[in-house]
């Protein structure tokens, strides 16, 4: 009898949904996302020490090989002498203007950030057939004598402005650089809005890199009925901040919404396919909802974000974020009205631009801000052009 009780009990604590419960906790967090996630760079499991290094090398690397096809490529574009001047080829108040605001870089130069970026946009144009997605502004708000080479190699290519030379030497004089930033940002939209009056602006930094669906996206995202009356749509926001636990609300909602549904998707799979007996009940409903809920912020939002990719109609839009503005989109005359609130405000370390439109978009009536998930850019800047650079530049 003794040994009778003891083979139920042990029966019992097997059979258990809770012993069955821990013990596909410790496979899922302890093994099997571990083996699974151990070098992916945006989740928990990630080892920094072990591939932090080798993996930022390697994109380093990838970046400088990219930028030294884009000299060759340019400087063979270069070559040609039967190129039109741009400012007679660009088209007035085209349907979309992306802006491109570049300055010389101190530290890698190699990189060709600049050129890679136009190389980029150049292919994405050429895929758009007959009608043209998009004319193309190069800003080059370098202040110092020394010129910026790269945006002298694509002037027969592209539509490049300057301020004059007592303009730049006037903009030498600003001591904050968070401050400089924001002027040069005014001034490329200014510059844009007054050229060529377009219907709506995408303004890019000279590290962002657009990917391969950035167009189409674009044009999807018009066509929606938020864009109307938005300030600003920010196309960018630094992968390593697209966690779910995180302050921004939505993604709470989000992150619940979930777990509901893989919670339900489980139930419905194991109804079908479980050999076990017992019926299920809310806490096993709550316990496979925290189950997935856990099991994708471990693994990382980020990966999650790209299935989206499949479709521009599958992009998601949230309220906006506080950073970053490597890619802005400027919807309408939004471009002018931003440029008028930034006119309004000083920027110093802490209240830098994108903090300046943030605080806009919240404060002002009628105004909105949105950004879009996941990135339609690349933000392949490992060297800053205003800010300290560590040594070597990391990933994260």
């Amino acid at each position: 009898m003794p040994r009778c009780r003891t083979c139920t009990s042990k029966h019992f604590r097997w059979s258990s949904p809770v012993a069955q419960g821990l013990l596909l906790c410790v496979l899922t967090f302890g093994v099997i996302l571990p083996i699974c996630c151990h070098r992916l760079l945006y989740s928990y499991y990630f080892l920094k020490t072990v591939y932090l290094d080798s993996l930022s090398d390697a994109a380093l690397q990838e970046s400088y090989d990219r930028g030294q096809e884009a000299l060759r490529f340019w400087e063979a574009a270069a070559s040609t002498k039967s190129l039109k001047d741009p400012l007679e080829t660009t088209a007035k108040k085209p349907d979309l203007l992306v802006t491109v605001v570049t300055a010389r870089r101190t530290e890698g130069r190699d990189y060709h950030y600049l050129l890679q970026v136009a190389q980029q946009l150049k292919s994405l144009l050429n895929a758009c057939g007959d009608k043209p997605c998009a004319e193309v502004m190069l800003c080059d708000v370098e202040s110092s004598p020394t010129l910026n080479e790269d945006a002298l190699l694509l002037e027969k290519q592209f539509l490049v402005v300057r301020r004059s030379l007592g303009e730049r030497w006037q903009s030498r004089d600003v001591a904050n650089i968070f401050e400089k930033e924001k002027r040069d940002y005014v001034f490329c939209l200014r510059k844009g809005w007054d050229m060529m009056r377009p219907k709506n602006v995408v303004v890019l930094e000279d590290d962002a890199l657009p990917l391969t669906d950035f167009f189409p996206s674009i044009k999807n995202l018009l066509s929606r009925r938020f864009a109307l009356n938005a300030l600003y749509i920010k196309l960018y926001h630094p992968e390593r901040l697209q966690r779910y636990w995180n302050p921004e609300p939505y993604r709470i909602l989000e992150w619940i919404g979930l777990g509901l549904f893989g919670a339900t998707m489980l139930l419905l799979l194991l109804s079908h396919c479980t050999p076990l007996s017992f019926t299920f009940s809310p806490p096993h409903f709550l316990f496979l909802a925290l189950y997935v809920m856990a099991m994708a912020e471990l693994a990382g939002r980020h990966y999650l974000l790209e299935v989206r990719r499949l479709s521009p109609q599958l992009y998601a839009v949230c309220p906006a974020t506080e950073c970053c503005t490597p890619a802005m989109l400027y919807p309408g005359n939004a471009s002018i009205r931003a440029a008028e609130y930034l006119d309004q405000a000083v920027c110093a370390q802490g209240n830098a631009k994108d903090m300046v439109l943030y605080k806009i978009a919240r404060s002002r009536t009628g105004e909105k801000a949105h950004s879009v998930e996941p990135n339609l850019i690349k933000h392949i800047g490992a060297y800053s052009s205003i800010r300290t650079n560590p040594v070597p530049p990391r990933l994260i």
